[in-house]
């Protein structure tokens, strides 16, 4: 997995921007959308943090939904597993069952300007994209503060929880001790089945 470095030297750089650029982003969009990553950790942590990018994020079938609002203003790139390429079909194109990401900017010779993470959402329940067998409600996923939804914390420790980066172990310390005994319960239990052997499930007990 690479580094936020690498990443910046093998693709280009990426505009800083902060949750409240994406309510703007987002201004008249019909679909849902919430803010992800590490800006969703420290939206729950209230610790500052260093941030590569801004991840909104939007169920997966949505794509075709946001391509219309964001038609003329960005382009749209489908990170998937170390390629990009340019959504430049009919809106509806599908997208390979394996990207993740898309990464949005004005032009080639602009930054990137947003990373959007796509989930395995319907209106009613998100999937865990790793294991199946891993769901809940959608609204048990998302909490809100001052007007903008974010991912809830202990979801987004189980998205960063086979990377076992040093700012994925900074964000699990950081949150552990903040996390209620529902969302602690939830992680662990969730860790256990997806990821045994897991450390940070006995760092939940």
């Amino acid at each position: 997995m690479l580094d936020d470095e690498e990443i910046v030297r093998l693709y280009g750089p990426w505009h800083h921007r902060t949750p409240a650029d994406a309510v703007e982003l987002f201004n008249g969009y019909s679909g849902r959308w919430w803010i992800a990553g590490g800006w969703a950790i420290e939206a729950f942590t209230g610790i500052p943090r260093t941030h590569g990018d801004l991840d909104p994020s939007i169920p997966r079938d949505d794509v075709p939904l946001l391509r219309q609002h964001l038609a003329s203003r960005l382009d749209l790139w489908a990170a998937d597993r170390g390629t990009l390429r340019p959504l430049v079909g009919r809106v509806d194109e599908p997208l390979s069952p394996t990207c993740g990401n898309l990464w949005l900017r004005a032009s080639g010779s602009d930054p990137w300007e947003y990373d959007v993470m796509l989930m395995d959402a319907t209106a009613s329940t998100w999937t865990y994209k790793r294991d199946p067998r891993i769901t809940l409600s959608a609204d048990e996923i998302l909490w809100n503060q001052q007007g903008i939804t974010y991912l809830r914390p202990e979801i987004q420790l189980f998205h960063k929880a086979p990377g076992l980066r040093p700012k994925d172990q900074a964000d699990f310390a950081a949150c552990r001790p903040r996390l209620d005994p529902t969302a602690r319960r939830w992680l662990r239990s969730a860790l256990q089945l997806a990821h045994p052997d897991h450390p940070w499930t006995d760092q939940l007990q």
